[in-house]
């Protein structure tokens, strides 16, 4: 006999469902405050590396000219936006340049869309200095524009300055990005709560509309880097004063090399090795080796990936993703930055 017993058949059976439970990426919010914070941790992770980089070595790469002399024109270039960790590597470029007793005069390769107030000051201060210690000329290529413009005008009244047929320049003004996504945080029931010591200490929260006390606080900011900037561009300038940069240049208007050229925003037109001889010829040397200095690869240019150390990271391909271009481009599908 089977003492097993043996389930009834005709029982019903019963079936529990349980709602699916959402994904974590599933929520559109989720996935935005997700992103944030990988933003977040990314700078953070560039802030560490650029500051705990060695000290920087540099080279001299050969251009053009004779290679057996000791008589040195050194190009130094500023590409991409004006920030760190590049701000700190051209300030020391250009002391050694100044420092360098073989260096007889300093060409500024400027392909810059210009960046902080800060950096474009830092760099302007440093490059007068070394105006004052031997002769500087720039060459602006692609865009040289804002913080572009500011440390181009460091070169003062002696120095000359040069744009190709095809450079962007101008954009002389001040801007601080902010974006007011309150209606879109209200949409999804994000609200910011921020503890603050004062009532301007959260001004620039995205998360709620800018006030008519914060805008007057913010353009009295603004008012202040807009001014220098006019007064940078009036003294280094000798065709320009203060009345017609304010007027006729400051508008925040990008320029076309013929149109800064017919406003005395430059002195002539010409590419950069053009820019060389016209150097060597006004130093009078019969011979000049033309060598660009560079910077070595650190810790950080290989983590980003960058070899040769150009201003190549994620920072910087954000921010000058904004930068508008023109392009002679045969193709329907937008260039990527």
């Amino acid at each position: 006999m089977n003492n097993e017993s043996t389930p009834p058949t005709n029982q019903p059976t019963i079936i529990v469902q349980t709602p699916a439970q959402p994904g974590f990426f599933a929520s559109w919010a989720t996935r935005v405050m997700f992103s944030l914070l990988c933003m977040s941790a990314m700078l953070n992770l560039l802030l560490l590396a650029s500051h705990s980089e060695p000290t920087a070595k540099y080279t001299e790469e050969y251009v053009s000219g004779d290679r057996l002399t000791s008589d040195l024109i050194a190009m130094i270039e500023i590409n991409g936006t004006i920030m760190p960790p590049y701000t700190e590597r051209t300030i020391e470029m250009i002391e050694m340049a100044k420092d360098d007793e073989n260096v007889k005069g300093v060409i500024l390769v400027i392909d810059s869309p210009g960046g902080f107030v800060a950096d474009s000051h830092q760099i302007y201060r440093k490059v007068k200095q070394l105006a004052a210690a031997k002769p500087v000329y720039v060459s602006m290529k692609r865009m040289a524009a804002s913080g572009g413009v500011y440390v181009a005008m460091g070169v003062g009244e002696k120095g000359k300055i040069f744009a190709e047929p095809t450079t962007w320049t101008g954009s002389i003004g001040v801007i601080i990005p902010r974006y007011d996504i309150s209606k879109l945080a209200e949409k999804y029931g994000v609200t910011g709560d921020s503890l603050t010591t004062g009532p301007f200490k959260d001004s620039m929260n995205p998360l709620r509309p800018l006030s008519d006390e914060e805008r007057v606080l913010w353009k009295e900011i603004m008012d202040d880097s807009f001014d220098r900037f006019v007064k940078i561009v009036d003294e280094g300038r000798a065709p320009l004063d203060e009345k017609t940069v304010r007027e006729k240049l400051a508008t925040g208007q990008v320029f076309t090399a013929n149109q800064a050229k017919a406003n005395g925003l430059i002195d002539d037109i010409a590419f950069e090795d053009e820019v060389a001889t016209t150097l060597q010829n006004d130093l009078k040397l019969t011979k000049a080796r033309v060598v660009k200095f560079k910077h070595e690869p650190t810790v950080i240019d290989l983590l980003m990936g960058s070899a040769k150390a150009q201003p190549t990271d994620v920072w910087q391909k954000v921010l000058n993703a904004s930068v508008p271009r023109a392009l002679y481009y045969c193709s329907w599908l937008p260039a990527l930055p």
